[in-house]
């Protein structure tokens, strides 16, 4: 079977060399005839299409699609349109898989649609956060890498009809998230399962936490709360509310962990700076998603107002 695996990226040209190198060496498959790896680069500014093209002999399977920023939705949408491969597969651009990747996934597909007698299912593989850029896979799972997610785009595999099917992503998404998770709702009321594929493994890389990328965080929650109402409006259920944390749990949640606030990302400063010294910017990290929670709720019920729900 031929696979057709969706890479938007922005950006992100060292971690995204890695990418490829790692699914050039997928292991050979009786099941996977051959695959194209469809990266669509959504209006990078390092360079990204030029150096692709320039050291194209690296990377056999790839075809490089270009467009104007748009978000990874368009993007997606776009590889999906050029895609000749009747399984789909999404990965972002940061993850750095293994040589079996394909394999299972398609395995698993494969084992779902004779078993339900149709195609209506897609794959979820395991996705381990690592700031390990050197040698990504070495990262061991944890706790905090399991998602509960039903749709995610870092790592899912699809048959194309189906998600032809679906609509596949809304171009409103053209700030930072929730653009998958929105499909998502639309594949669960067609009745697409979800098949839990843990084998199939992806790395995703990101930088330590450091004091200056918190500015950048805080911009993506304001814009992830933008995103989120948009969500919301298109599909104004409990489960959605509670997904995006449009309620007044989440809101009295988050503002008794920061005590109204005044545990914020400036008066934690100090023990950010300790712990990212002494080496401990994964645990920065963790303790920095409690206000960062409570700006994305505060921004989702400001939003919220501001359309009148």
């Amino acid at each position: 079977m031929f696979i057709s695996i969706v890479i938007p990226t922005y950006n992100r040209l060292p971690i995204l060399e890695k990418c490829l190198l790692a699914l050039e060496g997928q292991k050979d498959s009786k099941i996977v005839d051959d695959f194209e790896v469809i990266v669509v680069d959504d209006g990078s500014t390092d360079g990204t299409a030029s150096w692709l093209e320039k050291n194209s002999e690296l990377f056999p399977h790839l075809r490089l699609i270009t467009q104007e920023h748009g978000g990874p939705g368009i993007g997606r949408n776009n590889g999906v349109k050029h895609a000749q491969g009747s399984v789909i597969v999404f990965i972002d651009s940061d993850l750095v898989v293994t040589s079996s990747f394909l394999e299972t996934h398609l395995q698993a597909l494969q084992n779902a649609w004779e078993r339900k007698g149709n195609r209506l299912c897609f794959t979820y593989g395991a996705v381990v956060n690592t700031s390990n850029f050197e040698d990504p896979t070495s990262e061991p799972h944890k706790l905090s890498d399991i998602s509960w997610a039903y749709f995610a785009t870092g790592n899912v595999a699809i048959d194309k009809n189906t998600l032809v099917s679906s609509g596949l992503f809304d171009p409103a998404f053209r700030l930072y998230g929730w653009e998958d998770l929105e499909l998502g709702e639309r594949l669960r009321t067609m009745g697409t399962e979800l098949i839990r594929c843990p084998m199939a493994v992806g790395y995703h890389w990101h930088p330590a936490l450091s004091l200056h990328q918190i500015p950048s965080l805080i911009r993506i929650e304001r814009e992830r709360a933008k995103m989120a109402i948009i969500f919301y409006r298109k599909h104004p259920t409990t489960r959605v509310r509670f997904i995006i944390q449009y309620t007044l749990f989440h809101r009295f949640l988050w503002e008794a962990l920061t005590l109204g606030g005044i545990l914020n990302e400036i008066s934690l400063r100090p023990i950010f700076k300790v712990l990212i010294y002494k080496g401990f910017s994964g645990l920065a990290m963790e303790i920095l998603r409690v206000p960062l929670n409570l700006i994305f709720v505060r921004q989702v019920f400001r939003e919220a107002k501001l359309n009148r729900f």
